[in-house]
């Protein structure tokens, strides 16, 4: 293959260009990293040095003292652990199975109500019927203190759903005409044809329903947060870092009106870093394998479907 020749103004060009782009993505790589070391850093300090600020990349007065405050200071961490865990695994699985079946049903041509469910579905993305209905309808379905809260109003996500239309619609129809040709039915087709071809867009959807079951926390403190044993992980260290907020403030107080022997040994700042360090690291620990479904599925979701 023959070399193209560059002049030297283009080489020179080049040379610059290169230049400018390597110096502006160790900037965006410093600027993207910088704050999730920062707080590595912050929770690894001492608490009440970290009020004097100038904690950057690392600890100035190194310490495990804020994470063994976090897990000391609650019996219940593990089992709320176990509990964001299990929601997170069994509410993706029942969701991307669920999400499956309802985009296989849109995206058959025959299906006489396709559009008026689809369109029904995008509306659900612009309303909600708001917070006190739905904690009735909870109510009155039995769903108060109950794991099935997790699992059952999350089975269904409109943009999931049309992510995988959109998916579904990509596939060549051949491949369905050649199984219904075999005699295979509707659910043959969907579980041996359809759901082997989308395997990387329902690895989208477990990644984004696993991420967000993970991280909720306020569907506990409306459904279930008279029943200790279904507490989950994150609720679990927002009333950690409620109750150092309170011992904060009550120990400036003590110390204003002079108190003797008070001290701040912990600090909410020490306390909500150490506690997104714990939130983060199963996701940042799974990150790695999964980057190119998440990369994937920003592009999926602009599929028009």
């Amino acid at each position: 293959m023959a070399r193209i020749k560059l002049t030297v103004s283009e080489r020179v060009e080049s040379i610059i260009f290169d230049t400018l782009n390597h110096i502006l993505l160790i900037f965006l790589c410093i600027a993207t990293l910088y704050p999730f070391v920062n707080v590595i850093a912050v929770s690894l300090n001492d608490a009440l040095d970290t009020v004097r600020g100038g904690i950057y990349l690392w600890p100035r007065k190194f310490t495990f003292y804020n994470y063994q405050r976090i897990f000391t200071s609650n019996e219940n961490l593990l089992n709320a652990a176990f509990i964001s865990a299990s929601r997170a695994v069994v509410g993706s699985a029942l969701s991307v199975v669920s999400n499956m079946i309802l985009a296989y049903t849109l995206s058959r041509k025959d299906f006489v109500l396709r559009k008026f469910f689809s369109k029904m579905l995008v509306y659900t993305m612009y309303f909600s019927g708001g917070i006190i209905p739905v904690y009735m309808l909870m109510r009155t379905l039995g769903l108060l203190n109950n794991f099935l809260v997790y699992i059952l109003p999350g089975m269904i996500g409109a943009y999931n759903v049309l992510v995988m239309r959109s998916y579904i619609d990509g596939i060549p129809t051949s491949f369905v005409e050649a199984a219904r040709i075999d005699g295979a039915s509707e659910y043959r087709i969907l579980f041996t044809v359809i759901m082997p071809l989308c395997l990387p867009v329902m690895a989208v959807v477990v990644l984004f329903v696993g991420v967000g079951q993970w991280n909720a926390w306020f569907d506990t403190m409306l459904y279930c947060s008279t029943k200790p044993q279904l507490s989950t992980l994150q609720y679990e260290l927002q009333k950690i870092l409620m109750a150092a907020r309170m011992m904060s403030e009550q120990s400036d107080l003590m110390q204003q009106m002079g108190s003797q022997g008070v001290s701040r040994t912990i600090t909410p700042a020490a306390v909500r870093a150490a506690m997104t360090v714990i939130v983060v690291f199963p996701i940042m620990c799974l990150y790695p394998f999964l980057q190119r479904y998440f990369v994937s599925g920003l592009t999926l979701g602009g599929v028009k479907g």
